[in-house]
């Protein structure tokens, strides 16, 4: 079944006379090269704070969304190819989803996986830590900035909890919007960077074409 914001199938809302349109828009696009430029050294460059206290629940991740599907369940429908539900629910049955880390396509639901651009562990110790839990909350579901992508299994263990400095990746053809996309995202959400991300994030910027 196709995904729809009510959770019914096509015919049964066509009866109701409720639109089908979907309830999700395309991925947020990246900022322009300038505007990620400008973004990026704006950044504060502070010292990693503690870790202490960190823990993934603390971020509330796959919340249920305003349509009643997670935050996972809408990102798959999202960025997913020819995705089709299970009978009278959000999740997923079948698909096929673009994994960018790596340029490699998943087409098994359970191995696609969602990565946070700028991942959990990286935003506690450039902000997080001092924020409320709804602040936390809406980081680890947010669905309107480029936060959220579709990562294969392999890329998203190999990248885990690394920023830019330690861990770039493989397809060099994502450097330029995998550099957009996680500088933007800690410009929105005001975390600091340090020297060798910015560094990081430089070089990549530098592989962008316009």
């Amino acid at each position: 079944m196709h995904r729809n914001a009510y959770g019914l199938p096509a015919a049964s809302l066509v009866l109701l006379g409720i639109c089908t349109t979907p309830a999700l828009a395309d991925p947020p696009a990246p900022p322009s090269t300038a505007t990620a430029r400008s973004e990026l050294a704006a950044l504060t460059v502070a010292t990693p704070h503690s870790m202490d206290g960190y823990a993934r629940d603390k971020f509330d991740i796959w919340s249920t969304q305003p349509d009643g599907c997670t935050t996972r369940q809408d990102v798959l429908a999202r960025d997913g190819k020819d995705v089709e539900d299970e009978p009278g629910s959000c999740q997923p049955s079948s698909g096929s989803w673009y994994s960018a880390y790596d340029d490699t396509t998943v087409t098994t639901v359970a191995q696609a996986t969602i990565d946070h651009m700028v991942p959990l562990a990286e935003a506690w110790r450039s902000g997080a830590d001092a924020w409320t839990a709804d602040e936390r909350k809406a980081f680890g579901n947010d669905l309107k900035d480029p936060q959220l992508l579709i990562a294969s299994q392999s890329s998203n263990s190999a990248k885990s909890d690394s920023g830019p400095a330690e861990w770039k990746p493989t397809n060099h053809a994502f450097w330029c919007t995998y550099a957009k996309d996680y500088t933007h995202i800690k410009s929105i959400w005001k975390l600091t960077t340090t020297d060798d991300e910015k560094m990081a994030l430089t070089s990549m910027l530098d592989t962008c074409t316009n």
